[in-house]
């Protein structure tokens, strides 16, 4: 880890996409991939990983939310997502309803992570299933609880004791077979990593926290009952286990393998380009551009023109917006450490090119 790196804000970062030299990571036989279409997209889509400090198993941008109201004013509806981190975007992307999703992440763990959410999703029925997969507690036997409150669903969630050590076996066993009919090749320290961060959901149930490494979970950071139970500023509930609605629509997309995890730099050298070839031949527009706090770090290390660059090349629709996250400025909301931005693409763009965003604070400062 470069210095840089050891002197990022203390407030972290949700997502990993700095790095300044690559990081070999996947498997050799990932790039052989061909048993089946998801892991050759997979493959043919991403470049060499990197590194970063955060153990990135859910967000610490407690504002996520508050642009819901900005994406429907928006109308940002359809099209194609582009997102960063980890189950963070099925917020989005349940609310945007994309006919595909492209995670884009530097870590090949946040790939890992995806796969676990794949599994997840394909075991389970609803949405309280999902959770209680998730966080190893058995699912209710009452029925109905397709129309359940969140608020009833977190009830159940922290009343609800872990399984015992036999049904949890089992239960991973069954993950596990559904790890490996997705085609993608792991190796055994990749599948000890799905392991690792089952566990870590597991053991520590809806106070799961970010954590960077070296460094404890701060007072500030959300814990995934926060983010379970967050609203978009104006007090309606947005996450996407909100609703059996917005649960189903993810259920789909991950069964059409039409949500796709990328190992890449946001300003790697071929990554976001072969995401953008890959859009335009499925005859795509991006409308939605998840960035988080990525550009904060791309501004540091001087790599924010190759990112300005690689946006676009991105087939996109007129109204395509940039979805951000600022910490430490941005004007949060009291009682918040991060703000969360819209801001159209083509005005980012246009704005780069007229020399308006040559530093953070210009860019973030609106």
């Amino acid at each position: 880890m470069t210095s840089a790196l050891r002197q990022a804000p203390k407030w972290g970062c949700t997502v990993l996409v700095i790095l300044t030299g690559w990081v070999a990571a996947a498997p050799a036989d990932l790039r052989q991939a061909s048993q089946s279409t998801f892991a050759a997209q997979i493959a043919a889509l991403s470049e060499p990983g990197g590194y970063f400090d955060t153990d990135n198993l859910i967000s610490n941008e407690r504002s996520y939310l508050h642009v819901l109201p900005a994406l429907q004013r928006a109308n940002v509806r359809g099209g194609a997502y582009i997102g960063v981190g980890p189950d963070q975007n099925f917020s989005y992307i349940a609310a945007i309803r994309p006919s595909i999703a492209i995670i884009v992440d530097i870590r090949r763990d946040n790939l890992l992570m995806h796969l676990l959410f794949k599994s997840l999703f394909a075991e389970s029925r609803t949405r309280v299933e999902f959770l209680a997969l998730l966080f190893g507690r058995p699912a209710p036997d009452s029925p109905a609880w397709e129309k359940r409150s969140i608020q009833e669903l977190v009830k159940y969630i922290d009343d609800a004791r872990p399984l015992d050590r036999p049904a949890t076996e089992a239960r991973r066993t069954r993950i596990t077979a559904r790890l490996k009919s997705f085609g993608v090749p792991l190796s055994p320290e990749d599948r000890q990593t799905v392991d690792r961060f089952h566990r870590r959901f597991t053991d520590a149930g809806l106070g799961l926290q970010f954590e960077s490494t070296g460094r404890p979970p701060q007072v500030y950071n959300p814990t995934y009952r926060d983010l379970l139970l967050e609203t978009d500023g104006s007090g309606r509930t947005g996450h996407y286990l909100t609703t059996e609605d917005g649960f189903q629509f993810l259920k789909t997309l991950e069964a059409r393998d039409l949500l796709i995890p990328v190992v890449g730099d946001f300003a790697g050298p071929t990554a976001l380009a072969a995401v953008g070839r890959f859009l335009k031949d499925r005859n795509e527009r991006v409308s939605a551009f998840y960035a988080s706090n990525v550009e904060f770090y791309l501004f540091r290390n001087g790599t924010f023109p190759r990112f300005v660059a690689n946006l676009g090349l991105l087939p996109r629709s007129t109204g395509a917006v940039v979805i951000r996250s600022v910490f430490n400025g941005g004007r949060p909301m009291p009682g918040y450490a991060s703000a969360s931005l819209t801001q159209p693409l083509a005005e980012l763009l246009d704005g780069y090119a007229q020399g308006r965003y040559r530093q953070y604070w210009e860019l973030t400062g609106r």
